[in-house]
């Protein structure tokens, strides 16, 4: 998929991701942890919410005889009263330490709990963070890294956890609602469980929930190339077309020059220079409605188009201007942010197989663990659109320069370029075609992910009573974090809804035993 931009934090730690395949991750935003005491509804002192638990769950579900994996998990019971619903979630393809906050009422999750006198859960996915079935993460080991597995996990998780609240061994899916939610790939995660496990969740809760599992994603900077100003996406498409006119020109004489004009001279490979060029729209996914001008990404927007004091019009200040300003912008500022001291070839280049990058197999790198999601299921390899579809990346990225990287990474699995299965992910899990009960979907306008989602341009899917589909002018998953929609009416909207039909849904419930 393309990288963290969300989850790295600046400078040498960017340096540890040459590819952009993964500065695209589609992770949640991660929230501050409050320091404060917290008590259940009579006044007992509960354990911080940083408190780590951990469950038994199966190695492989398919072999019970493999035994069993520590799985970490976090809860917060703090507005918990018997016969309230269990509100499960993981972060998905992270490190789960950090994400505590989503079983507060910060987010859609504790504001879920607090209505509905529910308890919050956050477990940790499989072979992310320190939930492993083994201690590396070779391909051997990664077999057991699937989306069924996953899925499986949480139903083994709601069916047989004792969880550590007072009652939390009688609160299992037939003696208590359990919701189910998600954001990002994990909001993907919780529509595939809701159509695998029908009755198993109550109801769910799905946040930019990227559903379709689509191989050649171009439309990830689609809502970019929208939303972002006008004058600065101009620049960026005239920069684009004069790389790819020169590489359909085969002048690499041009293209030397102009990755010099970056700093970037010593990128040995076009396709590896097209690719950094994209690092800058990346950054487009760590926005929220509340993150001011100093943004990267809108400093990255000023460089292109502020010219002593003066804003471009709509066209923007022309090649010319776009190539000094933005190849300025690379030197003087970009490219310490990504690379630190590496040079370029070592940070951005993509062919040297004997990099730690590809070859370290220890537990706790999200990067190596996704990367193999996406290389086997789920593809979204973000890269150049189609011709007569205006173009703000080259369109000499292809799938096929992510799925070599999926040999670089898993040589023993992959002796070629593979193909992500993604037509069987979607029949299995019904993709943009999944209709089931108690289902709330929450998107973002500008969101990067928007085109996988349910609110897929085109795609026209019907909101429903049995499954609502709102849409804010956020971005990528916004909607579960309270402050949001504070600073932003239209999530405020959303959030409302879903509390709503979170509401008569759980009503509606009722104990099989």
């Amino acid at each position: 998929m393309q990288a963290l931009a969300l989850l790295l934090l600046a400078g040498l730690a960017r340096a540890a991701i040459p590819n952009a395949m993964l500065r695209g991750m589609p992770s949640l935003p991660k929230l501050p942890v409050t320091e404060r005491t917290i008590t259940s509804p009579n006044g007992t002192a509960l354990p911080p919410i940083t408190t780590v638990y951990y469950f038994d769950q199966l190695i492989d579900h398919n072999n019970p005889d493999l035994g069993t994996f520590q799985q970490r998990y976090w809860m917060n019971w703090e507005f918990y009263e018997p016969g309230g619903p269990i509100i499960l979630m993981t972060p998905g393809e992270a490190d789960a330490d950090g994400y505590e906050a989503y079983t507060t009422n910060e987010t859609i999750n504790g504001l879920i709990a607090q209505q509905q006198n529910g308890a919050a859960v956050l477990i940790e996915h499989r072979f992310f963070g320190y939930s492993n079935p083994y201690d590396n993460l070779t391909s051997q080991s990664l077999a057991l890294l699937t989306i069924q597995q996953a899925i499986d996990d949480l139903e083994y998780f709601a069916n047989t956890a004792d969880l550590p609240m007072p009652g939390g061994d009688a609160v299992k899916p037939d003696q208590a609602p359990w919701v189910l939610i998600g954001g990002s790939y994990s909001g993907a995660l919780t529509g595939w469980t809701m159509v695998n496990k029908p009755g198993l969740f109550w109801a769910a809760y799905a946040s930019s929930a990227v559903v379709e599992a689509i191989t050649d994603y171009y439309g990830y900077f689609t809502p970019i190339r929208e939303y972002m100003p006008q004058n600065c996406s101009s620049d960026v498409e005239a920069v684009i077309a004069y790389l790819d006119g020169m590489y359909a020109a085969n002048d690499t004489a041009g293209i030397q020059t102009l990755k010099e004009a970056f700093g970037l001279g010593d990128v040995v490979h076009v396709n590896d220079f097209a690719s950094a060029l994209q690092y800058n729209l990346f950054e487009w996914q760590s926005l929220q409605p509340d993150v001011g001008p100093g943004a990267m990404f809108f400093e990255f927007c000023d460089a292109l188009e502020v010219k002593n004091g003066v804003n471009a019009g709509p066209e923007g200040w022309g090649l010319e201007n776009a190539i000094y300003s933005w190849g300025n912008f690379w030197n003087t500022t970009f490219y310490n942010y990504v690379c630190g001291y590496e040079d370029a070839e070592t940070c951005i280049g993509t062919y040297d197989t004997s990099q730690s990058y590809w070859t370290d197999v220890a537990v706790n790198d999200p990067n190596r663990s996704w990367f193999w999601m996406v290389c086997n299921q789920v593809g979204w390899f973000q890269v150049g659109p189609p011709e007569g579809q205006p173009a703000i990346v080259s369109r000499i990225l292809q799938p096929i320069y992510d799925e070599r990287q999926c040999v670089n990474m898993f040589p023993q699995a992959f002796a070629y370029p593979p193909q992500p299965t993604t037509i069987q992910t979607d029949m299995m899990y019904a993709g943009w075609n999944m209709n089931v009960q108690r289902l709330f979907f929450a998107n973002g306008l500008r969101d990067p992910w928007r085109e996988a989602t349910v609110s897929a341009d085109g795609l026209n899917k019907p909101n429903t009573i049995s499954m609502p589909i709102y849409e804010g002018d956020g971005f990528h998953c916004s909607d579960m974090i309270v402050e949001n929609g504070i600073v932003d009416s239209t999530i405020a909207v959303v959030q409302e809804a879903a509390l709503m039909y979170m509401k008569e849904w759980l009503a509606e419930w009722k104990p099989s035993k």
